[in-house]
């Protein structure tokens, strides 16, 4: 039997796994406890770059996304390792498994960090009991740590999950954010990336605090809308509900590559693209959805960086789609000089199961609205002889005669 907390608002965890494709290698074969291990994506080539590293590495300086390179000169003694997607994904399975014994209210927001929304769970203890049955026995099954924030909402729990790593629980409150949240580094800000920053720092806003007595319109104007929920956040107000069925809802998927040498070589930039739009097209496979947007990203030899987008009047799903139009928006906007990485990304995406309903739909809708033009044709056919019209005068019948074109036709006006 549920009961729920004596409390007005919601009481609110994120979980959040602590160095996880590392931990899970450790788990896996404890001689890597204690020392200092790294997951990068090819550890033999220059394009290695570093996924996660543990906390010994980390203490080395090793960060996520740094060069493999750049990584073992600041920790010579480095276990580099590939990474296991198949077992990071098991381990993945029963956190959220364990999670979902507590509360069927679990919103997984990646393979290593979900929210839960435990406000009907007193029965089962109190708050800071919960957090710590979930995270001993995430440790005991599976001998991996994990970090939890508490609070009265999404945006809260994440930030109180980053203050205490390893092995953390960290209650955060509204009237505790003067004194925890406020005068943290505005660039520590759950939401606010490194060119975001930046704007805010040119404004004179360096920390939490600044940005939550900042003047709301300023903000606006510098950041859109998204000034104005960064705002709210920074005083703690975040109305987004724990969903379990957002997991589905996402945006984008993307691949990239470091190439293993600089190069202008467009028959190995086009051989790269394709590899990338493979594994976009398998990712969209798995997750059933289509694609309206294409996007490429390019870094040049000296680092500079630039994505550029292209809304297609079709839904993309082939690796050929995906790789022409990935390909003819490089060479678009590509200005000649060696690449070091390549990104192909697909956006605007769509449930491929909704898209075949709303042609279904209207294939139908058509269809009868014709119905009486049939009936016509059929009666002066039966009367005057099936010659009497010409091939064009009338489509077909046939539920299979609709054509890919037509499709596309309709594709077209749908989204108008």
């Amino acid at each position: 039997m549920t009961k729920r907390f004596p409390t007005k608002g919601n009481i609110i965890f994120h979980v959040d796994m602590n160095s996880f494709y590392a931990s899970v290698e450790m788990a896996y074969n404890p001689n890597l406890k204690g020392k200092p291990v790294a997951i990068a994506g090819n550890p033999e080539e220059r394009k290695g770059i570093i996924v996660t590293s543990s906390y010994e590495a980390r203490a080395k300086g090793v960060k996520t996304t740094m060069p493999l390179w750049q990584a073992k000169k600041l920790c010579p003694n480095l276990v580099v390792m590939r990474p296991n997607f198949d077992r990071y994904r098991e381990a993945s399975r029963h956190i959220f498994q364990i999670l979902s014994d507590v509360t069927p209210v679990v919103q997984p927001v990646s393979i290593d960090e979900g929210y839960m929304d435990v406000t009907e769970c007193a029965h089962l203890g109190t708050p800071l009991e919960i957090a710590q049955n979930i995270q001993e026995r995430i440790f005991d099954e599976l001998d991996l740590p994990c970090s939890i924030g508490i609070a009265p909402n999404k945006f809260l729990a994440k930030m109180a999950s980053d203050m205490k790593k390893p092995m953390g629980i960290t209650v955060l409150r509204k009237r505790e954010l003067q004194e925890k949240l406020w005068p943290l580094p505005i660039e520590e800000m759950y939401g606010v990336g490194s060119k975001t920053a930046e704007k805010l720092k040119n404004i004179e806003i360096e920390t939490i605090g600044d940005l939550a007595k900042a003047d709301a319109y300023h903000l606006k104007s510098l950041l859109g809308i998204n000034g104005e929920h960064l705002k709210n956040r920074a005083n703690g107000y975040d109305p987004r509900p724990v969903d379990p069925d957002a997991v589905s809802e996402f945006k984008s998927i993307g691949n990239s590559k470091t190439l293993p040498y600089d190069t202008t070589d467009e028959m190995e930039i086009r051989k790269v693209i394709r590899q990338l739009s493979q594994k976009v097209v398998e990712r969209m496979k798995r997750k059933k959805v289509l694609a309206e947007t294409i996007q490429v990203m390019i870094r040049y030899h000296n680092r500079k960086t630039i994505t550029r987008s292209k809304h297609v009047h079709d839904f993309l799903e082939t690796v050929d789609d995906i790789s022409e139009r990935a390909y003819t928006l490089l060479l678009d906007n590509w200005n000649g000089e060696p690449i070091r990485l390549l990104g192909v990304t697909a956006q605007d995406l769509v449930d491929k199961d909704e898209v075949a309903k709303q042609l279904d739909l209207f294939t139908f809708e058509k269809e009868a609205k014709k119905e009486k033009l049939y009936e016509a044709v059929d009666y002066l056919a039966e009367k005057y002889g099936e010659g009497v019209f010409k091939k064009d005068v009338a489509p077909a019948r046939d539920s299979h005669s609709v054509s890919t074109s037509f499709q596309k036709d309709f594709l077209d006006d749908f989204k108008t």
